[in-house]
């Protein structure tokens, strides 16, 4: 990210304020230019000079609104300055004001003088969380198309509760960050059903043996969280994932299959619900002709393996799709990418496809960033440069949503 983007986080009261320092630091180490403003109940959490050293600029609270300034009021300067803000961990107190349009402290007062994305993340005690006037509160903010919510997750909570009310983890409130300053905000997919595929299949020969390929599933999981926070509806059809993989899914209906059959019959199960499908999984062409109920011996591996084809996914959602659905491809290359991608386009009938290189250093399998070239069926080719899968899939769903 470029040093000209900026993020203005809001820390309340909350044990949660301790997560906020890993997002701090890891926008700040992106070039993202970061300030902070604490509330009175955020100090007993974590201390400013952290906070501070963190973003590598000063923060700010209650006491610096109200010392007397040079020039514009503090809370005007820091909502003009604000690309987005981000609270969190939000409480239940601050919340409430929220929905009120209170304006007691530097933070609220900060909220009422910008007009920039906000992006909350709550955090409290199960019951708190539960109660109907929290609940009341939430969904009135949440009637503000400013606001953008990241819910909180359940588990262990430092009260020793276990329910709802876990902030979000610094990867998932990274994830959304990201996602806002790229889109500002927009919810240009709000009403869409996208059914997404990602990852690999596997096709067993024996219990422990299996024909499959690298796909780690990380471009398929950028796409359904840009979708989601663009504001669709998601669904996502994906074969085995690591767990870190796989905590990214909160908000994404998530059907997890193994083999190319599975996904094909998942893929058919839901292809009349969506508008759009994003086939983004990197599928088995063949599989073993027989598969062993137990483990085959060393000695009994065949010198030879018959070989079986597999259902042929995207292009039978093709024949399948209704006129006003839309079917994106994916391909992944070596070489000159754009000939087998545009045959690809043209043979399966899809409405894009995107092509990417595998056999270049930092995209492709595995990796974290990616590159493409995006074809369309009218003949356009656009070039998506060098940047993060998260990145890329908001580039994608940029230039889909112009056309689709």
């Amino acid at each position: 990210m470029a040093d000209s983007r900026r993020v203005l986080l809001g820390i309340s009261g909350g044990i949660a304020a301790y997560k906020v320092c890993s997002v701090i630091s890891s926008l700040a180490k992106a070039g993202v230019a970061v300030k902070a403003v604490l509330t009175q109940q955020g100090q007993a959490f974590i201390p400013l000079l952290t906070v501070a050293t963190l973003s590598r600029r000063p923060a700010y609270t209650d006491e610096s609104f109200w010392q007397a300034t040079q020039g514009r009021p503090l809370h005007i300067e820091l909502g003009e300055w604000a690309e987005l803000l981000v609270i969190a961990p939000l409480s239940a107190n601050t919340l409430g004001k929220l929905a009120h349009g209170l304006a007691d402290n530097l933070l609220t007062n900060t909220v009422l003088a910008s007009t920039c994305p906000v992006l909350l993340a709550p955090a409290m005690n199960t019951d708190m969380w539960q109660q109907r006037a929290v609940q009341r509160n939430w969904h009135r903010v949440l009637e503000d198309a400013r606001y953008h919510a990241i819910n909180p997750g359940s588990g262990v909570l430092a009260c020793d509760r276990i329910g709802t009310g876990r902030m979000a983890e610094p990867e998932d409130l990274l994830a959304h960050i990201y996602s806002l300053l790229h889109s500002g905000g927009r919810r240009d997919l709000a009403g869409k059903h996208l059914l997404i595929s990602t990852g690999s299949t596997r096709e067993f020969l024996d219990p422990v043996r299996f024909i499959g390929n690298p796909a780690s599933g990380k471009m398929g999981v950028a796409l359904a969280q840009a979708a989601i926070h663009r504001g669709a509806t998601v669904t996502l059809v994906h074969g085995p994932l690591e767990d870190a993989l796989k905590a990214r899914l909160g908000g994404i209906q998530a059907i997890e299959v193994t083999t190319a059959e599975e996904m094909h019959r998942a893929m058919l199960t839901y292809l009349p619900q969506v508008d759009w499908v994003v086939m983004a999984a990197a599928v088995a062409d063949i599989k073993p002709a027989t598969q062993a109920a137990t483990k085959l011996a060393k000695a009994d591996l065949p010198e030879s393996l018959p070989l079986a084809p597999v259902p042929d996914i995207v292009a039978d959602l093709a024949q399948r799709r209704q006129p006003h659905q839309r079917l994106i491809g994916f391909a992944a290359q070596t070489g000159d990418i754009v000939p087998p991608a545009l045959e690809k386009l043209r043979r399966k009938g899809l409405d894009a496809i995107v092509a990417n290189p595998i056999d270049v250093a930092g995209s492709g399998f595995g990796c974290d960033r990616n590159q493409a070239i995006l074809l369309t069926q009218a003949g356009e080719k656009i070039a998506i440069p060098p940047c993060t899968k998260l990145e890329m899939a908001h580039q994608i769903f940029e230039v889909l949503g112009v056309r689709f």
